[in-house]
């Protein structure tokens, strides 16, 4: 038995589907105009050349997207992970949360600081991990992060005692 397995999950944070689908209809629809643009009524050469560059990019942003809000962030005792067994960062691993509104998060989430570097990792919408920061949030509805958030605070608290 994997981790995944034998531990308990206390808080699920995922995509809501309006959120998820004006997102990926915002970006795709982007992406499609300025390559319509690009190819209907070309301008100039280097113009034509930054539309396609553009709205391939905001195609590809739009498909990152759908894959990564189809899955969800768990929070359980020892580490919070990506649905499909990714560990994002392990509880005692975590030094600091911020959910302040100044704080440089991702909407309706909360910002991690970390111990160790880990590898950059992006999974637009949902969750982004730059060396020690962590961004939990972006598509998700502010009531789910805000109870992962305490929850996480409290394992947190509760590992502060024990040391």
């Amino acid at each position: 038995m994997t981790s995944k397995d034998t531990q308990e999950v206390l808080a699920v944070v995922q995509a809501s589907n309006g959120r998820r689908f004006l997102g990926l209809a915002s970006l795709g629809m982007l992406g499609v105009l300025l390559l319509y643009i690009a190819f209907a009524r070309p301008p100039d050469l280097g113009w034509q050349i930054f539309l396609i560059v553009v709205g391939g990019v905001s195609l590809w942003g739009a498909d990152a997207m759908r894959r990564a809000t189809a899955s969800r962030v768990e929070l359980t005792e020892t580490e919070l992970r990506d649905g499909d067994g990714t560990v994002i960062a392990l509880v005692g691993d975590i030094i600091s949360m911020d959910r302040g509104a100044f704080a440089f998060k991702p909407s309706n989430g909360f910002l991690l600081k970390t111990k160790t570097t880990n590898t950059r990792i992006w999974r637009p919408g949902l969750w982004w991990r730059m060396g020690r920061r962590i961004g939990i949030g972006g598509m998700t509805p502010g009531h789910q992060t805000k109870f992962m958030s305490e929850i996480l605070s409290a394992l947190m608290a509760q590992r502060d005692l024990k040391d």
